[in-house]
């Protein structure tokens, strides 16, 4: 995998030109945030068929924006503020791993000791949308579908509540969020 890493940076630089690392190291300048899941199956910058410094990237398990999550929050704060990105996007994508987990343990009770893994307290808002959406009457496929996209909206609407975001649209910067 790491031999592949020389192999890739002839292939950009043929296809950028032999400059092209040099002028990247100069600094970013992305118009975007992508606020998505870190499933290996989802590269960012293939799915948008983007290069190398178009896309600043915050990526976690199901796509999730905790308003208690400092590491989302100082992302979003320095893309928007420092980067001066103009459209964020939260991504959500079919057969998520997470949303999968999430819609499972929804349809069993919670045991008392769930919120005690880093893993069950990163998931558990998910799984209380899941237990919200009484997803029961629908068949798997389809409700796993409906978790992902519900998942979004709510992680669009936490992006929205910070301050970040707040102060951005008060002062007149032009930013715009989006679920996907």
């Amino acid at each position: 995998m790491f031999s592949a890493n020389s192999e890739w940076r002839s292939f950009v630089e043929q296809e950028m030109g032999p400059d092209f690392f040099k002028d990247l190291a100069k600094g970013q300048s992305p118009k975007l945030l992508w606020i998505g899941c870190a499933d290996s199956r989802v590269p960012e910058t293939i799915v948008m068929a983007a290069k190398p410094g178009d896309i600043f990237v915050h990526r976690n398990i199901a796509n999730q924006f905790h308003l208690s999550d400092d590491s989302a929050r100082s992302v979003l704060t320095y893309a928007v503020d420092n980067l001066h990105v103009q459209t964020i996007a939260v991504v959500g994508h079919t057969k998520c791993g997470g949303a999968a987990a999430c819609l499972g343990a929804s349809k069993v009770p919670a045991p008392p000791n769930a919120g005690e893994s880093a893993l069950g307290r990163w998931l558990g808002p998910m799984t209380e949308l899941a237990r919200e959406l009484d997803l029961d009457t629908i068949p798997d496929d389809q409700a796993l579908d409906k978790l992902v996209e519900e998942n979004v909206k709510a992680q669009v609407a936490n992006v929205i509540k910070t301050d970040t975001i707040q102060n951005a649209w008060k002062n007149g910067k032009d930013v715009t969020v989006h679920g996907w």
